[in-house]
Parts: structure tokens; C-alpha cells; sequence
């Protein structure tokens, strides 16, 4: 890149740009939650405020590619937060049929309330429209618009289906005489198809300060995807430690290195038993995180997929431009164990926990050296530094044996 005064490019580059505004997305070309399939879609998270080589910024964008058109999202104050609602703009768009991702922003502790609350007035509100729709099913309407508001009704909690129905329905409506239930139906038609409910946050609102509001959605049975985006400590505020701050990691209160283990928020949510859970890495499996989203938003209940996210406080050494490698590199030491766990799979006699990593490859310590937020205490406190890259160890090992153990049991032991 060369740096040139913006005045002198506006008028070769502007021109550039609405060509490329004109090329279309390929999207249906291939399976849409497939990883190439999924990239033939718009992504509706476009020119965010991140630092370069953002960890969470990645998550996002996929997630608009899969489910952006029909969307909500409450997002936590936090990183995502800032370069998701940077006033006076916004990096969330929308695609040719005006349509993307409906986002707001409420307080930092109350993110998970806000966006249940947001589902359950949606929820209602679709409830009663289905109530209408039963009713015009039941009066003297035309053949035609009988058998589509049926097969809406039969098919409205399903995304695909409500969707290619209530197309459908808009054009029937259009021309609805002077039937006034089917005028309240018509004006309803934004809730025809069903929305993919997202909240959205980082680890310190999701294992702190908004924990039990994250731990109350996640013990109801409502149908709320939460997306947590870990970055292992408080990154929007300076780099405080988080209680997803892992053993040894030099951060801000814990100058000499965290002396306690990382809060294992995953195995926590996953006693409740009836709640999906993930782990995911995308730099170590895009394949595995986009399978684990996928699975959350179609599961009838309450979701979490924690996403390891490399950030600028865990100073990089290979630089900020190879987060990915850096993701996939935790993965390999141990650091980060990418896993699912699906209570559906329960109902058809298999375990429900999948653990998609393969065991440490001995190489956490070199891992761990290659980011200062460990390196620096080798220098600044070198005893406590051996003392707690040992414990570390220790903890990764223990974890991943427990994940593994989980994974092989037989259903019902």
C-alpha cells in the first residue's frame, strides 16, 4: 500500500468501488452451510472499527453469511460493541431485498436479558398471528390461500420453510378485498419468516458481569443463540483480567500472572444438560465452527458457542496478521479444545459431546512463549513463571482428559 492524499484517489478509486457494488453474490451456487457455500453469500458485517487482524470480527461476519437476512442481535457493551455501533455509522448492512441483521445494543450487564426479552416479545407476537391465521383458515377464503397459510402454520418454526412460504403469502395478500382478518395477516407479514434470535458478547460480560443473565437464558428452554466471542480478558477496557483469563496470563490486576484457573464456563452450561454447547477455533476448523453454528440456531432451545478469539492484548509475536495461525496453533498445543455438544443426539441414543480436537501435541510451552501476555513473566518474575506454566499444563492436560473421557462414555452412564 502506497499512502496518498485522499483527494488525489476519489476520483479513480470511487468509480472502482460502485463497479464492485454491481458484482453479484453467487449465493445457492452450493450448499449455503457449507464453508465455500456459505462464502457465496453477502456478508451482511461490512468495514468494522477493529484493530487489524481482529479475532472477533471473523465470528460475526460468517454469521451474518449464514442466518443475516433474518436476524437480531443484542450485543453486550464490550469490543463488539464499539466496532459494531461506532456512531455515525455501522458496519452491519443489508443485501439487495433490504434485509439484514437488526442490532442493539443495551447495558453490559443485562445483554442476555435484553435479547430474551427480545425473543419472547417476537415469539408472542408470532403466536398470536398464528392464532389469526387459524382463524382465516376456518372462514370462507379461496381454496389457494388456504392450502398456503396451512403449510405457513405447518411450517413456521422452521427458518427455510416460513420463508419460502411467506413469500409466497405477500404476493396472495396483496389483493385481500375487504377481508379485514386477512388485512391484520398482511400487515403482519414481516413475521413470516422465523428469526435467528443472537446474542452477542465478549468474556467479560459473558463469565462476569453478565453471567447470571447468560446462566438464566441458558436454564430456560427458549430458542436464544449466544455467541461469545473469548479473548480471555477484558479487552475494550485496557486488558483487566476476566475469570476466562487463563493460569500464568499477565494482565492488568495480575501483574505477577493469574494464579487461579480459567472459569470453565462450556462444562458449567453444560450440566443444565438440556442447553447446546460449543467450543470452537475457526483458524483451527472452519469446518467445525461453522457445523457448530449451524447446529445451534436450528436446535429448539437455548445455544452457547464460545469462540477463541486472538486479540491484541495477548501480544502476538508473529503479529496481529496471523491471528488464524495463532487460533489454530492453541488448538494444537492443548490451549484451546474445540468440542460440540448437542442434547438432541441424546433422543437418538448417542452420547451428546463430540470432542472435535485431538490431544495436546506437546508443544503448549512454545504456544505460550510466543505471546508476551506469558512471555513477559519470564522475565519480570521467572520462578512464578515456571511455577505457573506448570500448572497451566497440568490444567490443560486434566481438561482435555476429562473432554475425552465425557465423550467416550456410553449414554445414560
Amino acid at each position: 500500500l502506497v499512502m496518498r492524499p485522499l483527494v488525489s484517489q476519489t476520483d479513480r478509486e470511487i468509480p472502482n468501488y460502485d463497479f464492485s457494488l454491481q458484482i453479484p453474490f453467487k449465493g445457492g451456487i452450493l450448499n449455503r452451510q457449507s464453508v465455500k457455500g456459505s462464502q457465496f453469500y453477502q456478508p451482511l458485517l461490512e468495514f468494522s472499527g477493529a484493530c487489524a487482524g481482529c479475532g472477533e470480527t471473523p465470528y460475526v461476519k460468517v454469521l451474518t453469511q449464514l442466518f443475516g437476512e433474518r436476524m437480531t442481535i443484542a450485543n453486550a457493551t464490550g469490543c463488539s460493541s464499539i466496532w459494531g455501533g461506532s456512531a455515525p455509522s455501522s458496519p452491519y448492512c443489508t443485501n439487495a431485498d433490504g434485509h439484514g441483521p437488526g442490532w442493539a445494543s443495551s447495558l453490559f450487564e443485562d445483554a442476555a436479558e435484553f435479547g430474551y426479552g427480545m425473543a419472547l416479545a417476537y415469539n408472542t407476537r408470532r403466536k398470536a398471528l398464528a392464532t389469526k391465521v387459524e382463524k382465516a383458515i376456518a372462514s370462507d377464503i379461496p381454496t389457494a390461500l388456504r392450502q398456503t397459510l396451512s403449510a405457513w402454520l405447518g411450517g413456521m418454526n422452521d427458518s427455510l420453510s416460513s420463508q419460502e412460504i411467506g413469500n409466497k403469502l405477500k404476493e396472495m395478500l396483496k389483493n385481500t378485498g375487504d377481508n379485514p382478518l386477512l388485512k391484520e395477516i398482511s400487515r403482519s407479514s414481516e413475521l413470516f419468516t422465523k428469526k435467528s434470535h443472537w446474542i452477542v458478547g465478549g468474556d467479560g460480560w459473558a463469565y462476569d458481569i453478565g453471567y447470571s443473565g447468560l446462566d438464566h437464558v441458558m436454564a430456560q428452554s427458549e430458542d436464544v443463540n449466544i455467541l461469545v466471542m473469548d479473548t480471555e480478558v477484558y479487552s475494550n477496557t485496557g486488558g483487566q483480567s476476566s475469570k476466562a483469563t487463563q493460569t500464568g496470563a499477565v494482565a492488568k490486576y495480575a501483574a505477577s500472572g493469574k494464579k487461579a484457573a480459567k472459569k470453565d464456563l462450556a462444562r458449567m452450561i453444560m450440566t443444565y444438560g438440556h442447553a447446546y454447547v460449543a467450543s470452537v477455533s475457526m483458524g483451527a476448523s472452519k469446518q467445525q465452527m461453522l457445523k457448530a453454528m449451524v447446529e445451534a440456531e436450528s436446535y429448539p432451545g437455548p445455544s452457547l458457542v464460545i469462540c477463541y478469539a486472538p486479540c491484541i492484548a495477548h501480544g502476538i509475536r508473529a503479529g496481529m496478521g496471523k491471528t488464524q495461525k495463532e487460533a489454530k496453533l492453541a488448538v494444537e498445543s492443548g490451549f484451546w479444545s474445540m468440542f460440540r455438544y448437542n442434547p438432541a443426539l441424546t433422543d437418538q441414543g448417542k452420547n451428546p459431546l463430540i470432542l472435535d480436537s485431538k490431544e495436546p501435541d506437546g508443544t503448549l510451552q512454545q504456544f505460550l512463549s510466543s505471546e508476551v501476555r506469558f512471555s513477559a513473566l519470564e522475565k519480570s518474575h521467572p520462578e512464578e513463571s515456571k511455577r505457573l506454566r506448570a500448572k497451566i499444563e497440568e490444567e490443560i492436560k486434566n481438561r482435555y482428559n476429562l473432554l475425552k473421557k465425557m465423550a467416550e462414555q456410553s449414554v445414560g452412564v
